[in-house]
């Protein structure tokens, strides 16, 4: 058995859908990023890859690179778990914390659970996706970003 940790965090920005999970979440700020900068499933490409030890997102989906200018990052999930299976691995869960101090995302969870579930190639009780506030502290405690 192999464990992949993977974090991610994006400043918001005006004129920017946010998209967390696979999902597009209400809100009047997205985050800034060059693909569609979801947080959520980027942590989940370098966990992913991590794993297997086959590097992290930036070296296979580069922010220099226009191809991903605004790239649903769902399809770089898609080829970090077709590359974990080339190597001779599977997802077997996935467990995602958000740090968020706004919007509320407990109503957005179970749709970002059926989201990343076929793309990990594993039923959605095998995965996990809770929020949390920072408490006031920090950037993200100032809703800064996520």
């Amino acid at each position: 058995m192999r464990v992949g940790l993977g974090f991610d965090v994006h400043p918001f920005a005006e004129g920017r859908r946010l998209v967390l999970g696979g999902v597009e979440i209400p809100h009047p700020r997205g985050l800034a990023g060059h693909s569609d900068a979801d947080v959520v499933v980027h942590a989940l490409v370098d966990a992913v890859l991590g794993a297997a030890a086959l590097g992290d997102i930036g070296q296979h989906f580069p922010d220099s690179d226009p191809r991903w200018r605004d790239a649903d990052s769902l399809e770089f999930l898609r080829d970090a778990v077709r590359r974990l299976a080339d190597a001779g691995y599977v997802v077997e869960n996935a467990d995602v914390t958000v740090v968020a101090q706004a919007p509320r995302l407990a109503p957005h969870v179970p749709r970002m659970r059926a989201r990343l579930a076929p793309v990990l190639r594993v039923a959605p009780d095998a995965v996990s996706v809770k929020a949390t506030t920072a408490e006031g502290l920090g950037a993200l405690g100032r809703g800064e970003g996520i």
